[in-house]
């Protein structure tokens, strides 16, 4: 459900706002950020989850200290576009663990994938897993030097 089916206030912006900023934050500390009693907060968090508007929760972790210091943005070109191609290519990209971001989009590419690895030789090893059983035109990888901007939560002013 998105926006334009589902009704959202300025009340419920500021819950999001507030939670995308750190999702771990106590029920009690959200009411009282809004300005809001912790049963009406409850109730409007309730709905929220239940409209699909809050997906779930996440906690960001430092990848770098993880040793998972590259990031790549990889674009790809097919020639196949058929649903059952697509659906397979899907599934086997989905399996992949270093992908962290996957999309299908329009323009001279066909797909973006984001993914985040060990090093050169992570990624080589993503590459090799990437292309095999797949016939794909064209690869090609963009390497981020710095991330400026990460993660960022959206804006819900109006």
């Amino acid at each position: 459900m998105n926006e334009q089916t589902f009704k959202i206030d300025m009340i419920d912006r500021r819950i999001l706002a507030c939670l995308q900023r750190d999702g771990s934050m106590a029920q009690r500390e959200v009411a009282e950020y809004v300005g809001l009693s912790q049963n009406a907060c409850w109730r409007r968090l309730q709905r929220l989850r239940a409209a699909g508007v809050i997906k779930g929760s996440h906690t960001r972790l430092d990848l770098a200290a993880l040793g998972l210091d590259l990031s790549v943005f990889v674009m790809i070109k097919t020639a196949h576009h058929s649903d059952d191609w697509i659906a397979r290519f899907a599934k086997h990209v989905a399996g992949l663990p270093q992908v962290t971001d996957f999309h299908r989009i329009g323009g001279e590419w066909d797909y973006l994938i984001k993914v985040t690895c060990a090093g050169m030789a992570g990624y080589d090893a993503f590459y090799r897993a990437l292309i095999t059983g797949f016939d794909l035109a064209n690869v090609t990888g963009y390497f981020s030097m710095e991330a400026m901007l990460d993660s960022r939560p959206v804006g819900l002013s109006r």
